[in-house]
Protein backbone atom coordinates (compact mmCIF):
# COMPACT_ATOMS: atom_id res chain seq x y z
CA UNK A 1 0.00 0.00 0.00
CA UNK A 2 2.85 2.39 0.84
CA UNK A 3 4.46 1.79 -2.56
CA UNK A 4 1.13 2.47 -4.27
CA UNK A 5 0.75 5.73 -2.38
CA UNK A 6 4.30 6.74 -3.29
CA UNK A 7 3.55 6.15 -6.98
CA UNK A 8 0.35 8.19 -6.73
CA UNK A 9 2.22 10.99 -4.97
CA UNK A 10 4.89 11.13 -7.67
CA UNK A 11 2.29 11.14 -10.43
CA UNK A 12 0.34 13.93 -8.77
CA UNK A 13 3.50 15.94 -8.22
CA UNK A 14 4.43 15.56 -11.89
CA UNK A 15 0.94 16.70 -12.90
CA UNK A 16 1.24 19.85 -10.79
CA UNK A 17 4.73 20.62 -12.12
CA UNK A 18 3.43 20.13 -15.66
CA UNK A 19 0.50 22.44 -14.95
CA UNK A 20 2.86 25.09 -13.61
CA UNK A 21 5.06 24.78 -16.68
CA UNK A 22 2.08 25.17 -19.01
CA UNK A 23 0.89 28.15 -17.00
CA UNK A 24 4.28 29.88 -17.30
CA UNK A 25 4.44 29.22 -21.05
CA UNK A 26 0.92 30.56 -21.60
CA UNK A 27 1.68 33.68 -19.60
CA UNK A 28 4.93 34.22 -21.49
CA UNK A 29 3.09 33.97 -24.78
CA UNK A 30 0.00 36.00 -23.91
CA UNK A 31 0.73 38.34 -21.01
CA UNK A 32 2.36 41.75 -21.52
CA UNK A 33 5.71 41.88 -19.73
CA UNK A 34 6.76 44.63 -17.39
CA UNK A 35 5.03 47.91 -18.16
CA UNK A 36 4.48 47.26 -21.88
CA UNK A 37 0.87 48.31 -22.66
CA UNK A 38 -1.49 45.56 -23.86
CA UNK A 39 -2.57 45.49 -27.52
CA UNK A 40 -5.55 47.64 -28.47
CA UNK A 41 -8.83 46.08 -27.43
CA UNK A 42 -7.20 43.65 -25.00
CA UNK A 43 -7.64 44.07 -21.27
CA UNK A 44 -5.56 42.77 -18.40
CA UNK A 45 -6.66 42.40 -14.77
CA UNK A 46 -6.15 45.54 -12.70
CA UNK A 47 -3.86 45.37 -9.66
CA UNK A 48 -5.21 45.42 -6.15
CA UNK A 49 -6.48 48.99 -5.48
CA UNK A 50 -3.86 51.36 -4.11
CA UNK A 51 -4.08 51.71 -0.37
CA UNK A 52 -4.01 54.96 1.50
CA UNK A 53 -5.40 53.19 4.56
CA UNK A 54 -4.76 49.68 5.91
CA UNK A 55 -8.19 48.40 4.90
CA UNK A 56 -8.37 49.90 1.43
CA UNK A 57 -7.19 46.85 -0.53
CA UNK A 58 -8.71 43.74 1.05
CA UNK A 59 -9.83 42.44 -2.34
CA UNK A 60 -9.11 39.38 -4.44
CA UNK A 61 -5.77 39.34 -6.23
CA UNK A 62 -5.52 39.31 -10.02
CA UNK A 63 -3.65 36.53 -11.81
CA UNK A 64 -1.34 38.90 -13.72
CA UNK A 65 1.46 40.14 -11.51
CA UNK A 66 4.15 42.81 -11.59
CA UNK A 67 5.58 43.87 -8.21
CA UNK A 68 5.81 47.49 -9.38
CA UNK A 69 2.00 47.63 -9.59
CA UNK A 70 1.95 47.43 -5.79
CA UNK A 71 4.28 50.34 -5.09
CA UNK A 72 1.58 52.32 -3.20
CA UNK A 73 0.94 49.40 -0.86
CA UNK A 74 4.67 48.83 -0.42
CA UNK A 75 5.25 52.46 0.55
CA UNK A 76 2.31 52.42 2.98
CA UNK A 77 3.22 49.16 4.69
CA UNK A 78 6.93 49.94 4.82
CA UNK A 79 6.21 53.29 6.46
CA UNK A 80 3.93 51.64 9.03
CA UNK A 81 6.57 49.03 9.89
CA UNK A 82 9.49 51.46 9.87
CA UNK A 83 11.47 49.67 7.15
CA UNK A 84 12.74 50.75 3.75
CA UNK A 85 10.17 50.56 0.96
CA UNK A 86 12.95 49.76 -1.49
CA UNK A 87 13.90 46.65 0.49
CA UNK A 88 10.28 45.49 0.70
CA UNK A 89 9.92 45.93 -3.06
CA UNK A 90 13.26 44.26 -3.85
CA UNK A 91 12.19 41.18 -1.91
CA UNK A 92 8.92 41.09 -3.84
CA UNK A 93 10.99 41.03 -7.02
CA UNK A 94 13.16 38.28 -5.54
CA UNK A 95 10.05 36.21 -4.82
CA UNK A 96 8.42 36.84 -8.22
CA UNK A 97 10.26 33.95 -9.85
CA UNK A 98 7.21 31.67 -9.65
CA UNK A 99 3.59 32.16 -10.77
CA UNK A 100 1.61 33.89 -8.03
CA UNK A 101 -1.81 32.61 -8.91
CA UNK A 102 -4.07 31.75 -5.93
CA UNK A 103 -5.38 28.50 -7.45
CA UNK A 104 -1.92 27.28 -8.41
CA UNK A 105 -0.47 28.16 -5.02
CA UNK A 106 -3.18 26.18 -3.27
CA UNK A 107 -2.78 23.21 -5.65
CA UNK A 108 0.96 23.15 -5.00
CA UNK A 109 0.41 23.46 -1.24
CA UNK A 110 -1.62 20.24 -1.31
CA UNK A 111 1.40 18.48 -2.79
CA UNK A 112 3.91 20.26 -0.59
CA UNK A 113 2.21 21.29 2.68
CA UNK A 114 5.27 23.25 3.80
CA UNK A 115 5.13 25.56 0.77
CA UNK A 116 4.88 29.32 1.24
CA UNK A 117 1.88 31.48 0.31
CA UNK A 118 1.43 34.90 -1.28
CA UNK A 119 3.54 37.25 -3.37
CA UNK A 120 6.01 37.64 -0.49
CA UNK A 121 6.40 33.84 -0.21
CA UNK A 122 5.70 33.52 3.52
CA UNK A 123 5.41 30.29 5.46
CA UNK A 124 2.58 29.63 7.90
CA UNK A 125 4.73 29.60 11.05
CA UNK A 126 6.36 32.90 10.13
CA UNK A 127 3.03 34.57 9.39
CA UNK A 128 1.47 33.31 12.62
CA UNK A 129 4.40 34.72 14.60
CA UNK A 130 4.55 38.06 12.79
CA UNK A 131 0.84 38.83 13.10
CA UNK A 132 0.80 38.65 16.91
CA UNK A 133 -0.25 41.98 18.39
CA UNK A 134 -0.58 43.58 14.97
CA UNK A 135 -3.53 45.08 13.10
CA UNK A 136 -3.84 41.90 11.02
CA UNK A 137 -3.78 39.52 14.02
CA UNK A 138 -7.22 38.20 13.06
CA UNK A 139 -6.15 37.31 9.53
CA UNK A 140 -5.20 33.80 8.44
CA UNK A 141 -2.19 32.59 6.47
CA UNK A 142 -4.53 30.96 3.93
CA UNK A 143 -5.71 34.44 2.89
CA UNK A 144 -2.28 35.49 1.59
CA UNK A 145 -2.72 34.24 -2.01
CA UNK A 146 -5.89 36.30 -2.43
CA UNK A 147 -4.87 39.44 -0.54
CA UNK A 148 -1.63 40.90 -1.82
CA UNK A 149 -1.79 43.90 0.45
CA UNK A 150 -1.89 41.52 3.44
CA UNK A 151 1.14 39.71 2.04
CA UNK A 152 3.04 43.00 1.77
CA UNK A 153 1.95 44.04 5.25
CA UNK A 154 3.19 40.78 6.76
CA UNK A 155 6.46 41.02 4.83
CA UNK A 156 7.12 44.56 6.05
CA UNK A 157 6.51 43.64 9.69
CA UNK A 158 8.68 40.54 9.41
CA UNK A 159 11.50 42.73 8.13
CA UNK A 160 10.84 45.03 11.08
CA UNK A 161 11.20 42.08 13.46
CA UNK A 162 14.39 40.91 11.77
CA UNK A 163 15.91 44.38 12.08
CA UNK A 164 15.11 44.40 15.79
CA UNK A 165 17.14 41.20 16.24
CA UNK A 166 20.29 42.55 14.63
CA UNK A 167 23.09 43.65 16.97
CA UNK A 168 24.16 47.29 17.04
CA UNK A 169 27.36 46.33 15.21
CA UNK A 170 28.55 43.31 13.27
CA UNK A 171 31.82 42.17 11.76
CA UNK A 172 30.53 40.79 8.48
CA UNK A 173 30.80 42.95 5.33
CA UNK A 174 27.05 43.19 4.79
CA UNK A 175 24.73 46.14 4.96
CA UNK A 176 21.67 46.10 7.21
CA UNK A 177 19.42 45.66 4.16
CA UNK A 178 21.49 42.70 2.94
CA UNK A 179 21.35 40.99 6.33
CA UNK A 180 17.61 41.56 6.61
CA UNK A 181 17.11 40.08 3.13
CA UNK A 182 19.22 37.07 4.07
CA UNK A 183 17.15 36.73 7.23
CA UNK A 184 13.95 36.90 5.22
CA UNK A 185 15.18 34.07 3.03
CA UNK A 186 16.92 31.86 5.58
CA UNK A 187 15.52 32.85 9.00
CA UNK A 188 16.69 35.04 11.89
CA UNK A 189 19.16 32.51 13.31
CA UNK A 190 20.96 32.22 10.00
CA UNK A 191 20.89 36.01 9.60
CA UNK A 192 22.68 36.41 12.93
CA UNK A 193 25.23 33.78 11.93
CA UNK A 194 25.95 35.75 8.76
CA UNK A 195 26.28 38.93 10.84
CA UNK A 196 28.92 37.15 12.93
CA UNK A 197 30.88 36.26 9.82
CA UNK A 198 29.48 32.93 8.59
CA UNK A 199 29.81 32.42 4.84
CA UNK A 200 26.49 32.21 2.95
CA UNK A 201 25.89 28.96 1.12
CA UNK A 202 24.93 28.64 -2.53
CA UNK A 203 21.22 29.36 -2.00
CA UNK A 204 21.79 32.36 0.28
CA UNK A 205 24.41 33.76 -2.08
CA UNK A 206 22.03 33.40 -5.03
CA UNK A 207 19.29 35.19 -3.06
CA UNK A 208 21.65 38.05 -2.28
CA UNK A 209 22.75 38.23 -5.92
CA UNK A 210 19.11 38.50 -7.00
CA UNK A 211 18.57 41.25 -4.44
CA UNK A 212 21.46 43.23 -5.96
CA UNK A 213 20.11 42.61 -9.47
CA UNK A 214 16.65 43.83 -8.44
CA UNK A 215 17.79 46.77 -6.32
CA UNK A 216 17.73 49.46 -9.03
CA UNK A 217 14.33 48.37 -10.38
CA UNK A 218 12.92 48.26 -6.86
CA UNK A 219 14.15 51.80 -6.22
CA UNK A 220 12.56 53.03 -9.41
CA UNK A 221 9.27 51.35 -8.52
CA UNK A 222 8.95 53.00 -5.12
CA UNK A 223 10.59 56.28 -6.10
CA UNK A 224 13.77 56.03 -4.05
Amino acid sequence: MSDFRAVRYRRLALMVVFALAVYVLVRAANTPQGHTPPPAGKTVPAPTPSAGSPSASRSSAPSSYDPADYAPQVRTRAREAGVRARLVMAILYNEAYKPHDPALERAWQKIKPGAAFGIADMHRATFDEVKKGRDFADRDWTQLPDDRDLAIEAEAWYLHDLAARLPAQWSAPYTKDELMALGYDAGPGTMLAFARGATPGTDARAYLDRLHANWAEAGTAVGS
